[in-house]
């Protein structure tokens, strides 16, 4: 089932989600909606948070960046609960960036190239890994969704100014989209 993705301006986003459990109701059906509202949305990763749930969830899939934005390495496709970043380590790289929670919006982010990370997959199994590149970025991004801040936070004094008009739209629900938004009341 396609879910409403949260809007800018949704408490929801700024808050630090908490942790879940194996017997989190039903869990699985939520990762398959995740998934199919993502991919509904054509986004390439999507935190629970954004559809409003303040939990320790997200999904990411850089597999469909591979062809089109030529990412070094393989894509992957995952589902990460409870990460917690253990380092983040690397040169430091621009990306522009963008996220279903605030249309219309991009910006560069600066992120290290590199970020190692434990986390428990949807089976309740850990790892703890180590992500470069692209892989980083998406994981880096979502990562910051689960703990209440947004990519708009990391950018340029400058262009935080340039884009303040476009985030007040969103936050009062002036702004199109492809995929279902739900607005701050």
């Amino acid at each position: 089932m396609v879910l409403p993705i949260f809007a800018y301006g949704q408490p929801v986003l700024k808050r630090v989600a908490a942790p879940i459990t194996a017997d989190y109701a039903e869990l699985d059906a939520l990762i398959k909606n995740m998934w199919e509202t993502m991919y509904y949305a054509n986004g390439v990763g999507l935190a629970a948070p954004q559809i409003g749930l303040s939990i320790r969830l997200f999904v990411i899939d850089t597999v469909q960046l591979e062809a089109k934005e030529r990412i070094q390495g393989p894509g992957m496709k995952r589902v990460f609960i409870n990460a917690q970043k253990i380092d983040e380590t690397g040169a430091p790289w621009v990306y522009e960036e963008g996220c279903l929670s605030i249309p219309n919006v991009r910006g560069d982010v600066s992120r290290p190239d590199t970020l190692h990370i434990r986390y428990l997959d949807e089976h309740f199994v850990e790892h703890e890994e180590t992500f470069t590149g692209m892989n980083a970025r998406v994981i880096q991004h979502e990562y910051d969704h689960i703990d209440g801040v947004l990519f708009i936070e990391h950018l340029q004094p400058a262009r935080k100014i340039l884009i303040r008009r476009k985030l007040e739209n969103i936050h009062k629900g002036r702004v199109e989209a492809d995929y279902r938004l739900k607005f701050a009341k």
